[in-house]
């Protein structure tokens, strides 16, 4: 707790597109080798190498928990996932076969996307996969994931398109506000995924700028307003998923 407590916290600068790991005076040794750069590589070389489902989930399922919380290393981690190339071969694993390998990538993503030049990245590249695997929609097969992938995958989205215009719209383009609002009002859904999607819909709703277009495709305000309880306004901006995988 000591030597945690040493690395809280440093704010994400939003202006940085690279983060120096601190130097080192002495060889890195016992769990402090869990979080040095070189370990940041060899689970991208995993995510980009391993064909193996277990392989995969475990590798995005460490770099999930290496991003959660608001410790130093967590700050320099997320940097170095993207100064490495990192985001790509994570987003990849939204389209895997596996629903483990798809829900731990989507963890990871969550946490990855509190660096405010992630979000932005990961606003661009990945939104049209995690709509895609949200249920409902014209998709075919349809996917039937469990309550929890969906609850993560829907907290994932609402972490990306806090502060971030063009994910939000990007969400829009992808049939996402359908497939929300289907959640929301078709009644087949679990109550955390309800209020989850509905979380979403309030933070897409937030934004003045897309008020205009969404009415003129037919949506209307009651469409985004769902009542939540205070528990479930506590998700979303700038949180983290701390669960271990």
């Amino acid at each position: 707790d000591e030597w945690f407590s040493r690395g809280k916290k440093l704010p994400e600068d939003p202006g940085a597109d690279t983060v120096d790991f601190p130097k080192r005076t002495t060889p890195a040794k016992g769990y402090e080798l869990l979080f040095q750069p070189e370990v940041v590589r060899i689970y991208i070389s995993l995510l980009k190498e391993s064909k193996t489902p277990a392989i995969l989930e475990a590798s995005a399922g460490a770099i999930q928990n290496l991003c959660a919380g608001s410790w130093t290393y967590g700050r320099y981690i997320r940097s170095a996932l993207r100064q490495e190339k990192g985001l790509s071969a994570i987003a990849d694993l939204l389209t895997h076969d596996s629903e483990r390998v798809v829900k731990a990538a989507s963890g990871a993503l969550r946490n990855l996307a509190v660096d405010l030049r992630n979000k932005e990245l990961i606003g661009k590249h990945a939104i049209p996969n995690l709509v895609k695997n949200l249920p409902g929609g014209q998709q075919t097969p349809a996917k039937n994931f469990s309550e929890d992938t969906v609850v993560s995958i829907l907290n994932t989205i609402n972490e990306v398109i806090v502060d971030n215009l063009e994910a939000a719209k990007k969400l829009r383009e992808t049939q996402g506000i359908e497939k929300l609002v289907l959640i929301n009002k078709s009644g087949n859904r679990s109550e955390r995924e309800v209020r989850a999607a509905a979380l979403v819909l309030q933070t897409v709703w937030g934004y003045k700028e897309l008020r205009k277009p969404l009415e003129k495709e037919g949506w209307k305000k009651s469409d985004f307003q769902v009542n939540l309880s205070n528990a479930s306004r506590t998700q979303g901006g700038n949180s983290f998923d701390d669960s271990t995988l």
